[in-house]
């Protein structure tokens, strides 16, 4: 790995995100600076492009095809890691994984999909053991600052009380940013996928779809779907359309740490409401939306018309002047034992933020997390990066990680 030609390949180069994830690598650290990294993707006339538009013509490019197999050996085999913003990754995202795994390269997504995640945990996690590969799922809004959040609460809860808590809640202050055209594409492919496959919705109904482990007794998790007011919060709560993702992740971590939070741990996701009447308008709007999804006339209507399409984001002004601020609320099994975390972000969660996170993930596994303290295997980024990651995304991505009152 130590002699590979770069340490991060961006995947997806040209498309609406790969082009920021560019455009911050560059900004960050320049062409030849402190990252080596390369710009890919199948038309190498059109990565050229982009990378004039943003300012860095010049820097390495790859040509390889996602339909043809010994491109992408070869692709993963000169990186020893490839960032992909490729997506719906249940389309597009199989074979690379293979790649990644059969070179021992390390890879970081934006995925979203938990059925896919875990057929990639099932036919993977043994043999990327064996290679050294470091497979890590969800390193955008969905879901490190979520999964990093909880692990950054429970070290506070630790440091109070001498041992993890028994629940953690992660409580959507704010936030301010368009939808994601690539998340809406997932969003999608799974809706689809679920209406053809069982397996798919088995996953999406189980909490611990993504840490498969039957020898735990773990408990029945928390309803987010109810609006509520959360006395800890102080706010009422409706159900937040990125839990079914981020809660399975954060379970995962839960199961890769040995159960560092304990087997008996309870998360749930909400998102703040300004009312009661809101936290049940929006309960009600989740719910009849995910109705018109299920429906394959309404959802092909939608897709065409409404909603927004890969490689379609907001303007510049809109990804600088977004925002997100989450709480976690940590608790013991002992009365008065709370703990309360604030994690923020400086640009849109969707892309603004997002391209800075994965970009920063990249270079972490790159340079900071050897292969002792994280051997191969598909990870979660807390359980992967942990802290290391929340110094970086801190120093360099508009993170903030802080105690709360």
């Amino acid at each position: 790995m130590a002699e590979r030609e770069f340490e991060v390949v961006v995947w997806g180069a040209s498309g609406f995100t790969g082009r920021l994830v560019v455009e911050y690598l560059l900004q960050k650290y320049g062409i030849d600076g402190k990252v080596r990294w390369a710009a890919a993707g199948r038309d190498v006339e059109k990565i050229n492009r982009t990378l004039e538009e943003v300012g860095a013509a010049g820097a390495p490019t790859i040509q390889a095809d996602a339909n043809d197999a010994a491109s992408l050996a070869a692709l993963a085999s000169r990186t020893k890691v490839i960032l992909t913003t490729v997506g719906p990754y249940q389309k597009y995202g199989t074979d690379l994984v293979a790649a990644c795994v059969a070179a021992g390269t390390d890879y970081v997504d934006l995925c979203g999909e938990p059925p896919w995640m875990r057929r990639m945990i099932d036919a993977h996690h043994a043999g990327a053991n064996e290679t050294g590969a470091r497979i890590v799922h969800s390193c955008g809004f969905d879901s490190i600052p979520f999964d990093l959040g909880v692990h950054f609460a429970q070290n506070l809860f630790k440091e109070a009380y001498g041992r993890p808590a028994k629940e953690v809640k992660g409580r959507v202050l704010a936030a301010k940013g368009g939808a994601s055209g690539g998340t809406i594409a997932s969003f999608l492919a799974t809706v689809e996928a679920a209406a053809k496959d069982a397996f798919v919705r088995k996953v999406m109904r189980d909490p611990y779809s993504l840490a498969p482990d039957s020898s735990a007794k773990r408990p029945r998790q928390p309803d987010g779907r109810t609006p509520r007011y959360d006395r800890d919060a102080g706010k009422w709560m409706a159900p937040f359309v990125m839990a079914d993702i981020n809660t399975r992740n954060v379970h995962r971590t839960n199961m890769l740490s040995g159960y560092a939070y304990g087997q008996d741990f309870k998360y749930s996701e909400m998102m703040a409401a300004p009312n009661a009447a809101a936290a049940y308008a929006i309960a009600a709007g989740t719910g009849g939306f995910a109705g018109l999804i299920a429906f394959p006339p309404t959802r092909a209507i939608l897709s065409r018309t409404a909603l927004p399409k890969p490689g379609e984001g907001p303007s510049k002004h809109a990804r600088e002047t977004g925002f997100y601020k989450v709480l976690f609320i940590a608790k013991g099994a002992r009365r008065g034992e709370m703990v309360k975390a604030l994690v923020t972000g400086d640009r849109d969660p969707g892309y603004g933020s997002t391209s800075k996170l994965i970009a920063e993930s990249a270079i972490c596994l790159a340079k900071d997390v050897d292969h002792v303290a994280t051997p191969g295997g598909v990870w979660t980024p807390a359980a992967a990066m942990g802290d290391d990651l929340i110094v970086r995304l801190m120093g360099h991505a508009g993170l903030d990680f802080n105690q709360s009152n």
